[in-house]
């Protein structure tokens, strides 16, 4: 099965930079989350990957750069669009043409309509569907080559919450056969349940890559909750054992710095007892917006109040 590797990807629109010497790994029987905030480049890093973008670096997959692929569609299935549809043509009769261009028998259209729900609107035009049912025509073109990989970009834009747990069974399930799901979503509890491994940008530049795991670990969010009818003299003590602490209400301490076995080893030498002891662990969401502070292209601030004065960051106008 196909790895993917990224190298030195670069792209400027106007001689402003969107992707900025980005390299990274897809590893077979993943699920690969791509993040990044608006404007990071992620699109554009897509269309890099697959040739539809001239810019800097290399993409391969399984060390053939995709415009090179023998048959494309039988390697490699991508969604960067919602709704790639020629405006006449049935569901049926757009997956059709897309599998006579590319050598795929007819009987697979039908298989792949089936798969994704699509069979009682095969013979509707596609202009007419939701952005959700047009998500899942352009899955179903995407698959139509039975890929080893998947490259999407926002898949699940449109689709309800049963839409979106459906997607996420099914590129679980395709990653389990051992092969390869690269996808974009801003939906980060979503990417919690889907991903194995991210690649995490901001302004184009890589911020990480690696284990959803270890980036959700290396969170200064992560910290140990303690409970004790003791708190100011525990707090007292932690700092001195340069903690981080912060009382979360009454009788209830947030210990950063410092690892769960730790801050109980403390309390029982200061003879101070304890009610809880727990660990709390980081969401993605709060690790991604953590990672990723100060990479925004954009920055909102709060409106200041009457009679006060501020200032708008670049990209803002005051109204």
């Amino acid at each position: 099965m196909a790895v993917i590797e990224a190298r030195s990807l670069g792209k400027s629109y106007a001689g402003k930079p969107a992707v900025v010497d980005l390299s990274f790994d897809v590893q077979p029987g993943s699920v690969t989350g791509f993040l990044g905030p608006n404007g990071a480049g992620k699109s554009t890093t897509m269309r890099l990957m697959l040739g539809l973008d001239k810019g800097a670096g290399t993409t391969t997959f399984d060390g053939v750069p995709f415009t090179s692929l023998d048959r494309p569609m039988h390697h490699v299935g991508a969604l960067l669009e919602a709704k790639p549809f020629h405006p006449t043509r049935t569901a049926r009769n757009h997956l059709r043409m897309l599998a006579s261009a590319s050598g795929i028998p007819a009987r697979r259209v039908d298989e792949v309509l089936e798969q994704l729900g699509l069979s009682s609107v095969a013979r509707k035009k596609p202009r007419t569907f939701s952005m959700g049912m047009g998500q899942r025509l352009g899955l179903a073109a995407a698959l139509l080559g039975d890929p080893h990989t998947l490259i999407l970009d926002e898949p699940a834009n449109g689709l309800d919450p049963q839409g979106i747990q459906w997607i996420r069974e099914l590129l679980r399930g395709f990653a389990a056969q051992g092969r390869s799901v690269f996808v974009s979503s801003h939906l980060l509890p979503e990417m919690a349940l889907m991903a194995d491994q991210l690649v995490v940008v901001g302004r184009g530049r890589l911020i990480a890559s690696g284990p959803i795991q270890d980036f959700v670990r290396s969170s200064r969010r992560n910290a140990v909750l303690v409970r004790t009818p003791q708190a100011t003299d525990l707090a007292d003590v932690l700092r001195g054992r340069g903690a981080t602490v912060e009382a979360v209400e009454p009788g209830a301490l947030s210990v950063s710095g410092l690892d769960l076995e730790t801050v109980g080893d403390v309390a029982f030498d200061a003879g101070i007892r304890l009610h809880e002891l727990s660990p709390r662990t980081a969401t993605l969401e709060e690790a991604f917006l953590e990672a990723t502070e100060g990479a925004q292209e954009f920055e909102a601030h709060a409106r200041p109040e009457p009679g006060t004065t501020g200032s708008t960051t670049s990209g803002e106008e005051a109204s």
